[in-house]
């Protein structure tokens, strides 16, 4: 008797754990972005030759961030566009280093990374209530970082919690 209670109770765990799990997966619908001529942004520019780079490989992840972060600020109801214009990640290749390097982003403080987007912050009601432009710089960034932070997009996505740490209200 006793154990069929147990399996039971597991059971019953294990559904709202995918429950939980499930939602979470689930991305959140009231922030939309979108980018505006990616294959225009400047990161794209740079990504020639050996230096060439898949742009679904850094925006993809960065949009989901993006979305992902911006929900926490929005009050029930509320909806935020976001366009990205243009995107610089941070560093750069160096050639003159030699060909062991030609595939290596050497990061510097000479090459912060940049963010470019409009956005429109919409109300309950569906009336508008910021809109703007933003153009998301940190020129110190290698110092706001975290050394144990090995994400390759680690600097691009401070500064969206940058700008996003002000609140809707302030976007």
């Amino acid at each position: 008797m006793k154990s069929s209670s147990l399996l039971r109770l597991l059971c019953l765990a294990c559904l709202v754990l995918a429950s939980v799990i499930a939602q979470a997966a689930t991305p959140p619908d009231n922030v939309s972005v979108r980018y505006k001529d990616p294959q225009h942004f400047t990161e794209a520019k740079r990504s020639v030759g050996v230096h060439l780079i898949d742009a679904d490989a850094y925006l993809k992840p960065l949009s989901a961030y993006i979305v992902q972060r911006a929900s926490r600020i929005l009050a029930p109801g509320q909806r935020l566009d976001i366009e990205v214009t243009d995107v610089v990640r941070a560093g750069a290749y160096e050639p003159w280093r030699g060909p062991d390097f030609y595939d290596v982003r050497i990061i510097r403080d000479i090459y912060p990374p940049r963010i470019d987007l409009n956005f429109t912050l919409y109300g309950a009601d569906g009336k508008v209530l910021r809109q703007g432009e933003r153009k998301l710089r940190n020129a110190a960034f290698l110092s706001s970082s975290s050394p144990v932070d090995q994400d390759s997009l680690r600097y691009e996505k401070s500064l969206i919690d940058l700008w996003l740490r002000r609140g809707a209200g302030n976007l």
